[in-house]
Order: structure tokens, then sequence, then C-alpha cells
């Protein structure tokens, strides 16, 4: 699958690792279609690409708002080659501080977010027998840490997810595949809460970049290219 003219969904394309991957995929002939929740961002984006990029307000959680954004996928370009469940958020916190609304919040963004854009776009890429999920997963989905136990909980679903899809949907030309960056800089961060930790990771995040302490968004841009690619 080369990437020129190829129709691909982004979800969290607002910033960070959405923006920079719509961005690079346009820039190497894809047309883009970008879902998240603020208009004002995607508007500049896709203004910033042209003619190629349209966009959705999106929430992931909403199965309604992930349809229309596939839809309109479809109706402007008559197909979608790749969908790119890429949102998602990151509270951080101890199991003993019982923060059940984060947790639910987690959750509905990181598990049924990935699955609300699955069930859409299936049928679409059974019919064309062809199609490509990726899903950001993470390090988090690898490697257990302490604060982050609900957190890993979600990313270690999203692999298992994506390796049962991958399974049931390779006899229909569909594939599935998963990136699991470390710490990038993104506004990810600013979803932690807890601010002890936030403090933290922001300290890891606004090192000098010789020390190799985070990646840029770019990074995980350039490894979803390479997948479709």
């Amino acid at each position: 699958m080369s990437i020129d003219n190829k129709v691909v969904v982004i979800t969290g394309a607002s910033s960070g690792i959405g923006a920079a991957t719509a961005k690079l995929l346009a820039a190497k002939g894809a047309k883009v279609v970008l879902g998240a929740r603020r208009e004002d961002r995607l508007q500049a984006l896709s203004q910033t690409i042209g003619d190629n990029a349209f966009y959705q307000v999106t929430d992931v959680t909403d199965r309604q708002q992930v349809r229309a954004l596939i839809d309109l996928a479809v109706a402007k370009f008559g197909r979608v080659d790749v969908l790119y469940n890429n949102a998602g958020t990151m509270p951080q916190g101890n199991l003993s501080d019982r923060d059940y609304d984060k947790w639910q919040m987690m959750l509905n963004v990181n598990i049924m977010g990935v699955l609300n854009g699955i069930g859409k776009v299936l049928p679409i890429m059974q019919k064309q027998h062809d199609g490509l999920i990726i899903a950001t997963d993470s390090v988090a989905g690898h490697v257990v840490y302490p604060a982050s136990a609900v957190y890993n909980g979600t990313k270690y679903a999203v692999r298992a997810i994506m390796e049962g899809l991958r399974q049931e949907e390779k006899g229909h030309g569909i594939r599935s595949t998963i990136v699991s960056p470390g710490a990038v800089r993104t506004e990810l961060v600013n979803t932690i809460g807890n601010t002890q930790i936030q403090a933290g990771i922001s300290e890891l995040m606004n090192a000098d970049d010789s020390q190799g302490l985070a990646l840029n968004p770019e990074d995980i841009a350039n490894a979803v290219l390479f997948a479709i690619d």
C-alpha cells in the first residue's frame, strides 16, 4: 500500500501526534479526514494542509460522531484506506486515590474510542476487501508502572483488541498495526491531573534533546507513514 492518494481518517488530529501525522501524510500525497473535539484547531490544520483535507468535530466516545467522521471520508473520497485511532487521555494516580470518574473517562476514550472507530469502518473495509487500521498504543501497553495501572490497563486492552482484529479480519484483506511510543512531547501531559506526577513528566518532556529522553510528534508520524507505505 503506497501512501499516494490513500484516504486516511485520523482521530485526535487537532494537535500532537495526530496533527503531525496529518501534515506528513498529506505532504506525501494522502487525502486526510481529521477528527477531534477542538474545531478551531481542526479548521486551522485543514487550511494549512489544503484541498486534500477535510475535518469533522469528533468526540470518539460518541458513536454517532465517529460515524459522521467516517461517513465524511466516504462522501468526499469514496472509500477509507486507513483509519488511525489516535485519540487518547492519560490521567495518572494510584488506585488508592479511587478516582472513578477519571478511570471511566480513560475506559471511554482509550478503549471505546478505538472500538467505535473499528466498528464503523469495518463494514466499509470488508466491502473494499482492503484496509489498514492503526492505533496509538504506548510503552504503557507493554510495561506496567506505579500510578498508572488504569492507563496501563487501557493500553494493554488496545493491544489485545488490535491483535484480535488482525486474527479476525486478515481473510478480508484488513491489516492492523499499533505504534507504541514512550514519552512524546505532546499536550497529552496536560491530562495527567496529578500535579506531582505531571511536574515530573513535564521536566522529562522539556529536557534537552541531546539527552534523548522524549520523542517528538514527528517521530511517531514517521512510524505511521512507514506502517502505511
